[in-house]
């Protein structure tokens, strides 16, 4: 099998689309990579404690490699930092990288381009599926997660720390991705096919955060989010 990582969010579209590339039986992740904010330990964008990741990933039972960022990071940082760990992963061994994306194009084409720089080809299992039908089968296979990061500006604090079920689908808003394709929410996923036992935790406080100045007079789209800090239990 093809030697492969895995670029693991923490969140439902990481874990539907490791579980795919598993069951296809041609790819062999080794390895879990996730970019952690080393400022607050937490996942990027996702807000989730490092100490939850770490004990996802031991019951996925598959090795996991940070990259740390500080929390103020600029795109060149950013690239350069992505291309060193990615060029060391392919001094590894590693040929493939996966993802959970679903049809932000853009997205995928700077992926492509960047994993092309050292050698390597993204795969995304998700690709082009139609989200209803993703959220729908990664509810039947008995995935359990819940939302720990939400945009604001479309979804209000009551759908933070809410469980992914069909009554979360029925009642999200008109023009919110069902699977937050388009940054709307982020989830914490506990239990499901890819995990050998359910990750304890404990739900905490819930905090809006805002980042950056709003110019012109014109609110910022996405500059709000309302968190949910989830603890280990």
């Amino acid at each position: 099998m093809k030697k492969t990582y895995f670029n693991w969010s923490s969140g439902k579209d990481s874990a539907l689309a490791l579980y795919k590339i598993r069951e296809a039986g041609i790819y062999d992740v080794q390895s879990l990579v996730t970019t952690v904010n080393k400022d607050f330990g937490r996942v990027s964008m996702h807000g989730l404690s490092e100490e939850l990741l770490d004990l996802q990933a031991a019951s996925i039972g598959v090795p996991l490699h940070k990259i740390y960022f500080p929390a103020a990071v600029d795109m060149e940082s950013y690239n350069l930092t992505m291309k060193e760990e990615t060029g060391k992963l392919r001094e590894r061994g590693y040929l493939y990288a996966g993802f959970g994306d679903i049809f932000l194009e853009d997205l995928r084409q700077y992926r492509e381009t960047k994993l092309a720089e050292t050698g390597l080809k993204a795969i995304f299992p998700l690709w082009k599926k139609d989200t209803h039908t993703l959220l729908e089968e990664f509810i039947d296979l008995g995935f359990k997660a819940v939302t720990v990061c939400v945009n604001a500006r479309l979804l209000g604090k009551e759908f933070c720390g809410r469980e992914i079920d069909r009554d979360f689908m029925r009642d999200l808003p008109d023009g919110v991705d069902v699977c937050g394709e388009n940054g709307e929410f982020h989830t914490f996923v506990y239990d499901g096919p890819v995990f050998r036992y359910p990750v304890k935790f404990r739900t905490g406080e819930k905090v809006l955060k805002t980042y950056g100045p709003e110019s012109s007079g014109t609110p910022a789209w996405d500059n709000a989010f309302w968190y949910c800090d989830l603890q280990a239990k």
